[in-house]
């Protein structure tokens, strides 16, 4: 087949498949293979994921509402999923690229993504989210730009970078997943990386005088990081899609799965920096750096690394605390972000969740009000599309720490669309807890030392909380959130320490409306892949 007939064929057959999303806003076309290749992150060979050949993977590049439309083909010898985290997939968690809502793609197997980034912009990622497979690659940086009529909060930089970073270990992803299927958690991590390379890497380049954006996402599995940069201040702008008050930091705390854009002046001497980023919360500290290089610079970057910080919790509480909505910036629409008053909309309910470490059948095991996650063999969205039975049941998992033994349950939970849940993250273990909820924006009204109570709310942030799609519980303390469940699907809720959510420190929210209408929820797409009790059913003709 010549490549203009299989183009043809290509672009014919997504037409066919996008009559869900809105034919007024533009598309943009994307085409991965995946597969094995040699990387060297850390100084010597690994099997890494690569995508289109590249560690990290391709850049995604769009504005709010575009139409983004990724044919992945699986060149693997094992399934594969990738996952968008914070793309909120409006009215269609068919195409959020988790177990729970997906069937994997079968290896030499291709499926189409059609995404619609509807009313967001900001800094997020995709990531592989099955098995293990992101601790061997194929995550990449995803820039969701304003509307040209929407007017943003700062000046346009004169470049923006994109820099993912995190932990990473020298075991190859099948060894690590062996190693968490024994019951045993893993090691401590090897090393850090900065866009999948080791100490200076990577070089920044940037003119003295100039303004530059940096968008830093934690894609790490077990750790959360420090991020500075040598002899300049940072101001925050924007945390997961929403502007933030433009504070300014020396260096930020970024936990599991969080993402967050800076604005960095180049005003120092003409010389090169350190980026750097070190864990945090460890007893032995990792640190890793890149070189920020100003143009007409003839010095290397001189002297130690600047230090950060390294266990101190008030610190990080503090700084967490410090970032805020900014209320009168437009966000992806033209209204301000602080025309929302969450803090004025009653609570329908309240949701705690507290984490947990069980061994169970004699295996370290994580879960969630006493209840370690287990896949079933079907997708679950599938199953509830098909009213499949056997496969979950509602309310399996409590809305409130139980205080017994960890069980093993597919768990799912039950909420209704248009509710305004508050959720309360406890956690009574001694490391720091990040925690994502698919889907959905959430407001950080309030996290403290200690146990929550009902008297807790008295210190809520009720006018310009931080809204966000990840959060992070510091030791033996709570973050507590309010969320407008206004998205209807089944939707992940899961640590982002990638080893606790492997064994089980997950759930599903099903988000339920009876209308069972357009208006509220996308029907099953036409080229939806089906497995398990699914298979052999029908979706919808081309």
């Amino acid at each position: 087949m010549t490549s203009v007939v299989y183009w043809s064929i290509l672009a014919v057959t997504v037409l066919m498949l996008v009559d869900c999303t809105s034919g007024e806003d533009p598309y943009r076309f994307f085409t991965w293979n995946v597969t094995y290749g040699d990387i060297y992150p850390l100084g010597f060979k690994q099997q890494g994921i690569l995508i289109n050949g590249q560690f990290p993977g391709p850049q995604i590049e769009s504005v709010t509402n575009e139409n983004l439309i990724i044919s992945v083909f699986n060149s693997l010898d094992e399934h594969f999923l990738i996952s968008w985290n914070g793309i909120q997939q409006r009215r269609n968690s068919w195409q959020d690229g988790v177990y729970g809502t997906n069937c994997p793609i079968p290896p030499g197997q291709n499926f189409t993504y059609i995404l619609q980034v509807k009313d967001q912009i900001g800094s997020f990622f995709y990531f592989p989210s099955l098995a293990f497979h992101k601790a061997a690659g194929g995550f990449g940086g995803i820039k969701i730009f304003s509307r040209s009529v929407i007017p943003v909060p700062f000046l346009p930089p004169a470049g923006d970078y994109t820099i993912l970073t995190g932990d990473w270990f020298r075991q190859n992803h099948t060894d690590l997943k062996a190693i968490l299927d024994s019951g045993v958690n893993l090691p401590f991590p090897d090393g850090l990386l900065i866009n999948g390379r080791g100490s200076n890497g990577n070089t920044f380049t940037v003119d003295q005088g100039k303004t530059y954006r940096f968008r830093v996402s934690n894609v790490g599995l077990t750790t959360s990081i420090n991020f500075r940069i040598q002899g300049h201040k940072m101001l925050l702008v924007e945390v997961e899609g929403t502007h933030t008050l433009q504070n300014t930091y020396e260096s930020l705390d970024i936990h599991l799965g969080q993402s967050y854009s800076v604005l960095v002046t180049c005003d120092q001497p003409a010389q090169d920096y350190f980026i750097v980023v070190s864990t945090r919360f460890t007893s032995q500290v990792l640190a890793v750096t890149s070189i920020l290089h100003y143009s007409n610079s003839a010095l290397s970057a001189s002297g130690p690394p600047p230090a950060g910080p390294t266990t101190e919790i008030d610190w990080s509480l503090n700084q967490a605390r410090s970032i805020r909505q900014n209320l009168t910036a437009s966000g992806p629409r033209p209204n301000p972000q602080g025309s929302y008053h969450y803090g004025l909309v009653n609570t329908t309910h309240t949701i705690r969740l507290a984490n947990s470490a069980p061994i169970i059948d004699g295996k370290l095991r994580y879960a969630v009000n006493s209840v370690s996650f287990i896949p079933a063999d079907t997708p679950l969205k599938l199953a509830d599309y098909y009213n499949i039975q056997g496969v979950f049941s509602l309310g399996s998992i409590p809305d409130s720490p139980t205080g017994s033994g960890g069980y093993l349950q597919t768990s799912v939970m039950a909420s209704n669309f248009r509710n305004f849940v508050e959720i309360v993250f406890e956690n009574s273990e001694d490391t720091v807890q990040s925690w994502h909820i698919d889907g959905h924006i959430f407001f950080v009204v309030g996290m403290d030392g200690g146990q929550w109570s009902p008297a807790s709310r008295s210190s809520y942030n009720l006018r310009d909380a931080i809204s966000r799609c990840s959060i992070q519980v510091y030791p033996r303390s709570w973050t507590a959130i309010y969320m407008p469940l206004d998205n209807v699907g089944m939707w992940n809720v899961r640590s982002e320490n990638w080893a606790r959510q492997y064994l089980g420190q997950q759930f599903y929210l099903r988000v339920y409306s009876p209308a069972n209408s357009w208006r509220d929820e996308y029907p099953i797409p036409k080229n939806a892949l089906l497995c398990g009790r699914a298979s052999g059913r029908k979706t919808r003709p081309l």
